[in-house]
């Protein structure tokens, strides 16, 4: 047996120059029991109960193979010295009826193995150096050597009784059997050069003859500590890779072609990660739900239809793209309108226009803007009634030559009233018609009236009258005041009419 380990040592070292060998050294405690199974009555409850795990540990050496190019697959040989076994101990209770000679007995059962295990091994990076790693496998061992030892306390002179004897190899009772196998697993880091691990083995075979049938099989439990002897540097193959832009080939949709690796090897110019083979956008940045393309701005008002609560009509961002306000529908913003509340035109900021004096009329109704009056009368005061009184009777008093214009003197007095009229109520303009009886041609009358009416004007105006405020009139016969078949009514419709008005 010495000669196979001494012989396993010899391989280990050559292979340690191997380029892509590692070999570490491990070691740490464990503990072991023995699975016993037999017909003994009152096993279970009277024998099995006292036997215990041994205590005891490992050492020896550990090889990693990598699997191909892998930098994760892994074969991982050994060749480890093993303490296996187990104790007894009982106790026997003195005080019962059924007393006993024996007081206590004890006994264990020590044998170590030259333990050669064969994992497939899988390492998953933890970081730069630090991996962890899990493997299983089947193990063989050959037995080393083995003692078995029985001590008896007696109760009767209080005196100890104690047998060792070394464990024989064969097949005869009470014989160790040269080779056991099984199974087992291992598991913790790679942290470079420190291998921390734990692990977990269980015999498959009968390891021992004993005197009674029964079958023995051994189980393991511990962990180690240890370090690689040497170092090796892990090359992954790099997979084929045509166009030379970091993805393999069997990941590159265009893999003649160079591309990044967020659209699978192929072109992306604008960069929003959608390939310009399916980008109908290929030299805008877009986003995958308009097919590579930016999202509109159907009003072009700058910001795009997913933002903007208006998208058909231009806004502001302000308003989150919907155009500024107009509470009140006057056709101007709020931001720029004075009274956002009440509608009112441009000119005034969106405010209503004015009414300065109050009367119901805004000023740009209103002919007297400054001064109340009526909506009959444009926004002006109503005219006095003397006034009105005055021009009324100054319009009797006009008078012409037979069918001319030609003012006669007497007229002057009273007109000279209504110029002192206009004169003191620079409001007031004047309207001035004239007015004939039947009596001859229609053409020629109206013709006269038109001419007496200027006259009146003109009179008016060489008193310093301005002519803006005054304004003739004729009409004729077509307006009589009287009835036209009397002496009496003609007289009444050959007139002029004084109108004032507000301006």
């Amino acid at each position: 047996m010495k000669k196979i380990f001494t012989f396993f040592l010899f391989v280990i070292a050559g292979f340690v120059s191997y380029s892509q060998l590692r070999v570490g050294l491990i070691g740490g405690p464990q503990s072991t029991s023995i699975t016993e199974e037999n017909s003994i009555p009152g096993w279970s409850r009277d024998i099995s109960p006292y036997y215990t795990n041994r205590l005891g540990g490992n050492v020896g050496l550990l090889g990693e193979v990598p699997l191909g190019s892998s930098t994760r697959w892994f074969l991982h040989p050994g060749l480890l010295y093993q303490t296996k076994g187990r104790k007894f101990f009982k106790r026997n209770d003195t005080t019962t009826a059924n007393l006993t000679d024996t007081l206590t007995t004890s006994r264990s059962f020590f044998n170590t193995y030259i333990e050669i295990p064969l994992n497939l091994a899988y390492k998953l990076p933890l970081g730069k150096k630090a991996r962890f790693f899990i493997s299983a496998g089947p193990y063989v061992s050959f037995f080393y050597n083995g003692k078995e030892s029985i001590q008896a306390r007696l109760y009767s002179n209080n005196s100890f009784k104690k047998e060792d004897d070394d464990l024989e190899v064969g097949n005869a009772p009470n014989k160790i059997k040269t080779i056991d196998f099984g199974v087992n697993g291992r598991a913790g880091f790679d942290l470079g050069n420190v291998l921390i691990t734990g692990f977990f083995s269980q015999g498959l075979n009968n390891f021992y003859t004993a005197s009674y049938d029964g079958t023995f099989k051994h189980k393991v439990i511990g962990a180690s500590v240890g370090f690689w002897l040497n170092k090796v540097k892990w090359e992954e193959k790099k997979p084929k890779d045509t166009d030379k832009d970091g993805v393999a080939d069997k990941q590159d949709i265009c893999p003649t072609i160079p591309g990044p690796a967020n659209t699978w090897g192929c072109p992306d110019k604008d960069g929003d990660a959608i390939a310009d083979l399916e980008d109908k956008c290929p030299e805008i940045a877009g986003t995958a739900k308009y097919n590579g393309c930016p999202v509109p701005d159907s009003d072009k008002d700058g910001l795009n239809d997913e933002a903007d609560k208006c998208p058909t009509v231009a806004g502001t961002v302000k308003y989150d793209g919907c155009p500024v306000p107009d509470t009140d529908g006057d056709q101007i913003s709020d931001e720029s309108d004075m009274c956002p509340d009440k509608p009112g035109p441009v000119e005034f900021n969106g405010c209503p226009i004015p009414d300065s004096d109050g009367d119901g009329l805004n000023d740009k109704q209103d002919k007297c803007p400054q001064e109340k009056g009526s909506l009959e009368n444009n926004g002006c005061p109503e005219i006095k009634k003397e006034i009105i009184e005055k021009v009324n009777y100054a319009a009797k008093n006009i008078f012409f030559e037979t069918k001319s214009d030609k003012l006669s003197p007497q007229s002057f007095g009273p007109l000279k009233e209504v110029v002192l009229i206009l004169s003191n109520n620079p409001q007031l303009d004047l309207q001035i018609e004239g007015h004939t009886d039947n009596t001859g041609n229609p053409s020629f009358n109206l013709n006269l009236s038109e001419r007496r009416a200027n006259a009146v004007k003109k009179y008016f105006a060489d008193l310093g009258i301005e002519e803006l405020r005054l304004k003739a009139l004729g009409f004729g016969q077509e307006k009589p005041v009287a009835d036209n078949n009397t002496p009496d009514g003609k007289a009444k419709n050959r007139r002029v009419e004084l109108k004032p008005v507000q301006r």
